[in-house]
């Protein structure tokens, strides 16, 4: 596996990647695999909606831990409130093993994957210099 060409090409997209590009890849990662735990939910495959739903919280926190608070200003304020209430209700659905919850952060994380777009749209054009 050492010389697993797929892998270098990965790792190569994570080293080469924008913060927005960054950014993206990890809300895109919380919705493939909130997705993934719903599907093994709905087949009562505990083991992997547990797994699945274990990865998503680590992305979360990651999200969370990387917040700038000083600079974000409300913002950011907003954004880890809503990211520890995403985390909470992970808890919840994995404990409970309840897939209208995972359904609710799917929603929670879908919408926010639409306003960083926005929001990337938005710098890009505010800052066209700096387009990728």
């Amino acid at each position: 596996m050492r010389n697993n060409p797929y892998q270098k090409y990965k790792n190569a997209q994570y080293e080469t990647a924008s913060q927005e590009q960054l950014l993206m890849m990890l809300i895109n990662g919380t919705i493939k695999f909130s997705r993934q735990a719903k599907s093994a939910l709905e087949t009562k495959d505990i083991e992997i909606a547990n797994n699945k739903l274990k990865r998503v919280q680590a992305i979360i926190n990651e999200l969370m831990v990387t917040l700038d608070m000083e600079k974000g200003g409300d913002i950011a304020e907003n954004l880890y409130n809503l990211y520890e209430y995403i985390n909470r209700r992970l808890i919840q659905a994995n404990i409970r093993k309840d897939l209208e919850i995972v359904e609710e952060v799917l929603e929670l994380l879908q919408d926010l994957k639409d306003g960083f777009e926005d929001a990337i749209i938005k710098l890009k054009k505010l800052n066209p210099a700096k387009n990728v």
